[in-house]
């Protein structure tokens, strides 16, 4: 082989790093991506403005939300999204904590890097203190707590709620929160089991956040089929139909030759017969609600209304299973299957007007295993931010009945860690004792971040902590009081969490610091140019 001739082995134009530049450049991405969404974190954290490529204006602190909206271009940085999507997906709060964890494990390990320690041996390191770490969380840190006891479920709803721009009407949310999770938790093989897709969330801006209610129901987003149709009815029997109420074209193409003008007249009253027969098999089951998935004739709705029987057409699937679950009915594929039995039973069914809209309220059901909740708001920004609000607080308190286990807030958790695992560091030895330091330091940009955002010292505040949760007459629930930025007990100012969402967060954090850690080349192919104006481009799309 001569020497000196270059051999190329991949397609010109491929960008390539290797080594510590690679590791560098995605450490930097990952770590803007944590910068961006940290100033959120807590109480007294910022919103964030987002306009996307359309116009859309969204105000949130959700750090889930900022990372879906803003369109991340990085493949490293794409990573931290998708922390933040798993954590809202597992626990529904602890969002922006992972990702801001997960930021500081890149940065401190950027350091033990520059020292010469090899990515192999910090991410084993980090891989011990998240198993000691969650030991602890399990054994020394959380409690327990019985699914009865509703005033922690109320606490755990408003702490999820706390960093949210909700805070006025934040105490009534949470109410709304812990009595909606509380009617479709199930016991299934001796486990809990709330399913918070049961919980319906409509929201109609106009009136005030305190208006926001919970319906012990259904709510559908649909008015009546005929304005003759009475606009209450209770009791209600309601039928369930996921089939349509017309008739039917036939799948071939076909013709229909008429020769006298009285067959035209038979052809008309054939077709009004077929309509008055559905009427009668829905009248004959007993039925005086009509719920379709499909759509309805306009003479069929003529006949249902002048039989008093309330119909709504075109409604969602993932609604009508819902007002299976809230009424007890199935749901039924003809008309001729339809029986009493399939029947769902509603206090009262009627017709309101919520903001510009007539909705259809199915109210009063007995067991309901699926109910809504019917959010209001000032403006559009707002429903759409308290929306979010109650979607992590549902979710944050059905996963403390599900787990049973919760775990002081503001920080506290964090700073405990921190120093039981720096203790703990020594006795690991070797070289993965100096990750499992640096793992414990990042643990304390929590309560570093939350007394920032507060406007207060962190330095002060964090060795305030640090004190509290060391040496003689150590509390483990002592965290940040964002009302005067000292330490304090966190059980006392009702600030708690599932320990769910910690578990979560320490997990997903370390095994994105992991991956992102283990790259050490990236080949990136060029990017295929896009075809002229025109269609003067070579190949079809």
């Amino acid at each position: 082989m001569m020497q000196g001739t270059p051999i190329l082995v991949l397609k010109e134009g491929t960008e390539r790093e290797r080594g510590k530049g690679a590791t560098g450049n995605n450490i930097a991405a990952a770590r803007a991506v944590a910068d961006a969404v940290r100033s959120t974190l807590g109480p007294r954290g910022m919103d964030k403005m987002l306009v996307d490529s359309m116009g859309d204006i969204t105000i949130t602190n959700d750090g889930v939300t900022i990372l879906k909206e803003v369109d991340v271009e990085h493949p490293a940085a794409k990573m931290l999204v998708e922390v933040a999507k798993t954590q809202d997906q597992q626990c529904g709060d602890g969002t922006t904590t992972a990702v801001v964890l997960a930021g500081e494990l890149l940065k401190r390990s950027e350091s033990l890097l520059e020292q010469g320690v090899h990515p192999t041996v910090i991410t084993r390191g980090f891989q011990l203190a998240v198993q000691e770490g969650r030991r602890l969380l399990d054994t020394e840190i959380a409690t327990a707590v019985k699914p009865e006891d509703e005033a922690i479920l109320l606490d755990c709803a408003k702490t999820a709620m706390g960093s949210k721009g909700v805070l006025g009407a934040r105490d009534e949310l949470a109410g709304i929160a812990v009595k909606a999770v509380r009617k479709i938790a199930e016991q299934r093989g001796g486990k809990t089991v709330c399913d918070v897709d049961q919980i319906k969330v409509e929201k109609r801006h106009g009136g005030t956040i305190s208006d926001t209610e919970l319906i012990e129901g259904i709510v559908l987003d649909k008015e009546r089929g005929h304005p003759r149709m009475p606009s209450e009815i209770g009791p209600a029997k309601i039928a369930l139909l996921n089939s349509s109420l017309e008739i039917k074209k036939t799948e071939i193409e076909s013709k229909i030759n008429i020769k006298s003008p009285n067959q035209v007249q038979g052809f008309l009253d054939e077709e009004d017969k077929t309509f008055r027969k559905m009427v009668e098999a829905i009248k004959a089951s007993g039925a005086n609600v009509v719920v379709c998935q499909k759509g309805i004739d306009d003479v069929v709705l003529h006949y249902l209304a002048k039989e008093g029987i309330y119909a709504v057409k075109q409604v969602k699937e993932s609604d009508l299973q819902k007002l299976a679950r809230a009424t007890g009915g199935k749901v039924v594929t003809g008309i001729k299957e339809l029986s009493a039995a399939d029947l769902g039973k509603a206090g009262k069914v009627e017709e309101r007007k919520v903001g510009d809209d007539d909705m259809t309220f199915v109210t009063g059901c007995s067991n309901p295993r699926s109910v809504s909740i019917l959010v209001r708001g000032g403006t559009e920004h707002v429903t759409q931010e308290v929306e979010r609000s109650l979607q992590d607080a549902l979710k944050v308190v059905g996963s403390v009945l599900e787990d049973g286990v919760v775990c002081p807030g503001g920080g506290a958790t964090e700073v405990d860690l921190a120093v039981k695992l720096r203790k703990w560091a020594s006795s690991v030895g070797g070289r993965e004792q100096l990750a499992v330091e640096a793992f414990a330091q990042s643990l304390e940009a929590v309560p570093w971040a939350l007394a920032e955002n507060g406007g207060f010292d962190s330095i002060d505040t964090l060795i305030g902590l640090r004190s509290a949760h060391d040496g003689p007459g150590a509390n483990k629930n002592v965290g940040v009081n964002l009302a005067d930025g000292k330490a304090a007990d966190m059980w006392k100012l009702r600030v708690i969490e599932p320990a769910r969402v910690k578990r979560q967060a320490l997990s997903s954090a370390v095994e994105v610091a992991t991956m992102v850690l283990r790259i050490d080349d990236i080949i990136a192919s060029k990017k295929s140019s896009p075809t002229p104006p025109g269609g003067a481009g070579g190949h079809d799309h």
